[in-house]
């Protein structure tokens, strides 16, 4: 099972994980075959990508850390809560309950998290353009709280940390669209504007009852960086509250790896390079370990070559071992089916490691057939 770009996606291939719609609906259910006008289709609903079932591994079955009803059902209370407060008028009676709404599915989070523990970071959130902002508002959620699980974090301050996550970017209801989703670079007017989204959420989330001074802080915050490089008040090291150090790095991480107007979503690995080099400089080191902790640099799916010149498919990641996942090898150095094919877990034979993540084009041209797997 591998995320593919839409671009890259040809009729026969096989969905592995549902595709949801702009308001939760169901377009393809896992196991579909798709046709050419599928295709068209999600390119035309502005779906980014799939993931595919390209019979690696047809066991393999890849358990997001939360349930797929659970984060449908945030996306969509994002959504209402930000319509709503987005409303020329916005009431705060209907405000106070859709903030309910949300704190109640902050608390399932938390206790499916918690009942979840073994399980690493291997799925990015397939979303449209349309929902970005409200899957990328719930997405950023989940990430902080497994830091904050990993960080010891009692119920009170997971609940804190998980609204602020969730709520980070509301002041961004007050940027323009055309603003938002510009898929060119910047004025320095508009970036100006952009850099203002911290503001005011602090200033939506102060008058908000239900929200607490500390989720509201993490609105605020979540811009700083460790070195002061940040904004909006140019914060440095532990003037920085850890809650928004959290959320800031969950933020680009979810970020760097989701589908963007202006460029691609960069691969897990990327990404977790790119977090890991943050340690210290962006935000403190200690809560960058704790984040990346979670996260599989080469989640269940991915083809990668090892140092033998081997081509090997990652089952999964053990948690503190994001390095070291266990592989399927499918294919010897001479690109001949490994048969049959065997596991090894990396984190107990360091005499293999990964040394590269085989993009598209080059798994495409893999011979189809190896010991134990589909055609």
């Amino acid at each position: 099972m591998r995320r593919i770009p839409v671009d890259l996606l040809r009729p026969g291939m096989k969905v592995a994980r549902p595709v949801y719609g702009t308001h939760g609906q169901l377009l393809l259910n896992a196991g579909v075959v798709l046709n050419a006008a599928y295709i068209r289709r999600l390119k035309a609903l502005g779906v980014p990508a799939l993931y595919i079932d390209e019979g690696w591994a047809p066991d393999l079955q890849v358990e997001d850390v939360i349930s797929d009803a659970t984060r449908l059902k945030a996306v969509e209370q994002v959504r209402r809560l930000l319509a709503e407060q987005a409303s020329e008028k916005p009431v705060v009676g209907k405000t106070m309950i859709l903030t309910r709404d949300i704190a109640a599915t902050i608390n399932e989070i938390i206790d499916e998290l918690f009942s979840h523990q073994s399980l690493m970071v291997n799925l990015t959130d397939i979303r449209t353009l349309d929902t970005y902002t409200f899957a990328h508002s719930v997405n950023v959620c989940v990430l902080a709280l497994l830091a904050g699980i990993g960080l010891g974090y009692d119920r009170a301050k997971l609940f804190h940390l998980g609204m602020g996550a969730i709520l980070h970017d509301i002041g961004k209801i007050r940027i323009p669209a055309s603003i938002l989703n510009k898929p060119g670079p910047l004025t320095e007017e508009e970036w100006a504007e952009i850099k203002r989204h911290p503001e005011y959420g602090w200033e939506i989330l102060q008058k908000n009852p239900e929200v607490s001074h500390l989720s509201a802080l993490v609105a605020w915050q979540h811009h700083e960086r460790y070195h002061g490089g940040g904004y909006p008040r140019g914060l440095r090291g532990e003037e920085i509250n850890d809650l928004a150090q959290i959320t800031g790095v969950a933020d680009m991480y979810d970020a760097l790896t989701a589908d963007r107007p202006y460029r691609g979503a960069y691969p897990p690995h990327e990404a977790y390079e790119m977090i890991a080099a943050g340690g210290d400089f962006l935000f403190s080191f200690r809560v960058v370990r704790a984040f990346l902790h979670h996260i599989a640099v080469y989640p269940a799916g991915t083809i990668v070559a090892l140092n033998t010149g081997e081509i090997a498919v990652v089952l999964e990641t053990l948690k503190g071992y994001s390095l070291y996942p266990r592989v399927r090898v499918l294919f010897d150095a001479e690109r001949r089916p490994v048969v049959p094919p065997f596991e090894i877990l990396l984190a107990e034979e360091r005499t293999r490691v990964v040394t590269r993540v085989l993009g598209p084009e080059e798994v495409a041209e893999l011979p189809r057939s190896t010991g134990t797997t589909e055609v």
